[in-house]
């Protein structure tokens, strides 16, 4: 018996923002002092470090819940399995449904619930509910899908990553270029092949790191105080990353007893593609080894930072043979990873 991923899907929003729309943008610091550069040296800047040429926003009619069922829709077509039988519906959040011109966060009912009711699921035994997790919400998802199936518990999951970071952003602060929206979904159950999920490490830093990403007031001290929007110590998440996720992924690949030259593909939760490289790189140093040509598929430079969406959306892309220089067959060990708010982070080791 294996624990595998049957059917996949995603969503990629339609609009286009290049970084070239952020060129009028008024940047402040964060004691609300105005930036202190052209705003295209900033934006190259910007490029340099983290890779990001364009990002992808939703249109002005969709919220959240409505991308997240589309990529659920091409994930149960992917599995040709029957909606009625699944029996939790996962979805990993942080934000909500946020309609385009609101400042307001809506979470009731779950976006798992109304992924739920969109998709035109009767059945009530099927369970629906959200994580909130940081960016490492999906990848936490797969985890516990794979310990409800193991338990008995279920045999179908629907495991969605979905977010709109553009209706959350502060466009007074240089970060906000960095997100962008997206969905992602895979369905997720037991089967009589080998290999599926092999081995998982999760974990949550928050005694000193627990604010690194946060909810704040605009960096523009004329904005009003009562508004908030995502909000993160670069800096300090940079650094942490470095130290703590290599050290966690080699733990998970220790644990699933897979040699690292056995591993196909690292598909990494995508912030900054420096920090992502570095991260990738150490990994490999921890076993004496210097990182392969074409192990880290990358989608950063023209999808941003959609979040949770980003490693189920990257998985799809590759096996819709939509990206170059990467395939994963059957068979292949791939390792997910991520890192994010909380500060969570996890992995998983998988055999295709």
């Amino acid at each position: 018996m294996a624990i595998k991923i049957t059917g996949v899907g995603s969503y990629i929003p339609t609009e286009i923002t290049p970084n070239e729309s952020f060129e009028k943008n008024d940047f402040y610091n964060e004691d609300g002092t105005r930036f202190n550069a052209d705003n295209k040296v900033i934006i190259e800047k910007f490029k340099s470090i983290t890779g990001i040429a364009e990002r992808r926003y939703v249109t002005e009619n969709l919220n959240n819940s409505d991308i997240g069922t589309f990529a659920s829709k091409k994930a149960i077509e992917d599995s040709k399995i029957d909606p009625e039988e699944l029996d939790y519906i996962i979805l990993a959040q942080n934000y909500g449904d946020v309609k385009h011109g609101s400042n307001q966060c809506d979470t009731v009912p779950s976006i798992a619930t109304r992924v739920k009711q969109k998709l035109g699921i009767k059945n009530p035994m099927c369970v629906a509910y959200d994580i909130l997790f940081g960016c490492p919400g999906w990848v936490e998802g797969m985890i516990q899908a794979n310990a409800f199936i193991k338990a008995g518990m279920a045999k179908k999951c629907l495991v969605v990553g979905t977010e709109t970071l553009s209706r959350v952003v502060d466009p007074n602060d240089r970060d906000s270029m960095i997100f962008s929206d997206g969905a992602g979904a895979v369905i997720v159950e037991k089967t009589n092949d080998e290999g599926g999920i092999l081995s998982h490490i999760s974990a949550t830093y928050a005694l000193d790191e627990a604010k690194y990403i946060y909810f704040g007031e605009s960096f523009n001290p004329n904005a009003s105080a009562n508004i908030s929007y995502i909000k993160m110590l670069g800096r300090k998440i940079y650094e942490f990353a470095l130290i703590n996720v290599p050290k966690a992924m080699k733990t998970c690949l220790d644990e699933s007893g897979v040699d690292i030259k056995e591993v196909k593909k690292i598909l990494i939760h995508q912030a900054n593609e420096k920090m992502d490289e570095a991260i990738v790189k150490r990994f490999y140093k921890l076993y004496g080894q210097e990182m392969p040509e074409y192990i880290m598929p990358m989608t950063i430079d023209k999808l941003g930072n959609s979040s949770v969406a980003t490693v189920p959306t990257l998985y799809d892309l590759i096996l819709k043979g939509e990206m170059k220089n990467h395939n994963i067959n059957e068979g292949d060990v791939i390792i997910f990873a991520s890192v994010g708010a909380g500060m969570n982070i996890n992995a998983i080791v998988y055999k295709v």
